[in-house]
């Protein structure tokens, strides 16, 4: 079975991401952070299953093609801004309020949380630089970058797993509803968006 990539988006497909895959305008809005949190788990899912997929294709093409570079671009992409981003989310907002509870399983998952997000980022820096590599027309050691991508795709998804099935339902039923809102602004602000207040 053929191993294809999605084709490149057209320039026209995101003026503001040159192409690329959009990174960072989830269906959700910010006036609700915990769903917009929800969708950028999706995406991250949705590029991690590409960065596999990427592996297949480039076993069963032996040649590193348009497609191949267009797919690696858009993992860096996601995984150098928006990735970051999602985790300051997390960090500013989500974490503080397990933080501030007496239950001390609560705090030990934000721990554990803080502790991924540190990890995470390490493992995903030879990643990065096995894509640029590709990026760059170098063929890689295939039996070696794709353990490592199925690894980094392993611990991202246990990471999620955790923040879906215990810190997410933990803090949406704790946090109030100012909190709620300056999580929602201050997410958009970070990311230069205007949100109209008192609507």
């Amino acid at each position: 079975m053929s191993a294809r990539l999605p084709p490149p988006r057209s320039p026209s497909a995101s003026a503001a991401g040159g192409g690329r895959l959009p990174f960072s305008t989830p269906a959700a809005g910010f006036d609700e952070p915990f769903e917009r949190l929800d969708a950028c788990h999706d995406r991250v899912r949705r590029m991690l299953t590409l960065l596999l997929r990427l592996g297949r294709h480039l076993a069963v093409s032996g040649c590193i093609d348009r497609q191949a570079v267009a797919a690696a671009a858009d993992i860096i992409r996601y995984f150098d801004v928006a990735a970051p981003l999602h985790h300051e989310d997390e960090e500013r907002h989500v974490l503080p309020l397990l933080l501030s509870e007496s239950d001390p399983a609560w705090v030990r998952f934000a721990r554990r949380v803080e502790r991924d997000h540190v990890r995470l980022h390490a493992a995903w820096q030879p990643v990065r630089a096995d894509l640029q590599r590709l990026q760059a027309g170098e063929w890689p050691d295939l039996d070696v970058v794709r353990k490592r991508w199925r690894s980094f795709s392993a611990r991202y998804r246990a990471h999620l797993r955790l923040e879906d099935a215990v810190v997410y339902p933990i803090t949406r039923q704790r946090m109030p509803d100012p909190w709620l809102r300056m999580m929602g602004e201050d997410m958009a602000r970070r990311r230069g968006v205007r949100v109209a207040r008192g609507v």
